[in-house]
């Protein structure tokens, strides 16, 4: 009886090859086919997937045209699974926040096709565990919120005032480029001057940085404020018990997720 076709989706983790699941680990072992993100570190497929599995890479990056059109990731996702390769679909930090996962199972689910999720790390909690702190906490931080923010489409008056005013922490996933609007809309529509916030480049890796200012500082900052990516900004009362401070490391330190235009297809690990 011929197998019904079925992939799986991971989260790679934040970056650390330490911090993935046994699940994942045992998955990568026996998958023949792993479609990879640009934020997966190229360590986890080295120490885990099987030497003969066919890695394809399908990174995305905000602005380069170098980026993986989504449609041909749906495309290679059902083409190699409907041949009966057993196909892993894997992602960096947790598949359920900000990976695209939604468009990825509805184009397999109009094909038939089964699917099981694993999920990973998020960035936003391994960033905090190097800090020495959680999310929450309680007289501190009641809750977490997740979000994204975009220079071509802000947000409206109403959420702009919550996020000013809430005693949440506020993660922000690939928001950098609206970073001085942000912290200007936050102040304008009530927040704190002096709530602290954190940038943190290439989060649990060798390369970490951790970047922090206050929502006043940082708006009024003179000059251009250029961040790796991938960063995370966390703003919140919370990080007043951060163990860590701002990390100086040398200034040609390389990344951790190198620019998508620099990687190519192969990415020089085992492809047949």
């Amino acid at each position: 009886m011929k197998q019904q076709p079925h992939i799986i989706f991971a989260g790679a983790g934040p970056g650390d090859p330490d911090l993935v699941t046994m699940k994942l680990v045992e998955c990568l072992k026996t998958c023949e086919c792993i479609l990879v993100d640009r934020l997966v570190n190229p360590e986890i497929l080295r120490r885990y997937a099987s030497q003969t599995a066919e890695i394809i890479f399908v990174g995305k990056q905000a602005y380069q045209k170098e980026s993986t059109d989504q449609a041909d990731i749906n495309q290679l996702l059902i083409a190699k699974t409907m041949i009966g390769l057993k196909t892993l679909r894997l992602k960096g930090g947790d598949v359920a926040i900000y990976s695209n996962v939604f468009d990825e199972i509805k184009a397999i689910s109009d094909h038939g096709i089964t699917y099981e999720i694993i999920p990973g790390i998020t960035t936003a909690s391994g960033a905090v565990a190097s800090l020495g702190i959680g999310l929450t906490g309680r007289g501190v931080a009641p809750g977490v919120q997740y979000h994204s923010m975009s220079v071509t489409q802000p947000p409206g008056e109403v959420e702009l005032k919550h996020w000013a005013l809430t005693e949440d922490t506020l993660v922000f996933y690939m928001s950098t480029a609206a970073l001085k609007l942000l912290t200007k809309k936050l102040l304008e529509y009530g927040a704190s001057p002096e709530k602290p916030l954190v940038i943190i480049e290439d989060a649990t890796s060798p390369m970490q940085q951790n970047h922090f200012y206050t929502l006043f500082s940082l708006a009024f900052h003179q000059g251009d404020l250029a961040f790796k990516s991938p960063s995370i900004i966390i703003i919140g009362d919370i990080l007043q018990y951060s163990l860590q401070s701002a990390q100086e490391i040398s200034p040609d330190a390389h990344t951790l997720f190198e620019p998508i235009n620099s990687i190519t297809k192969n990415i020089s690990i085992h492809v047949i």
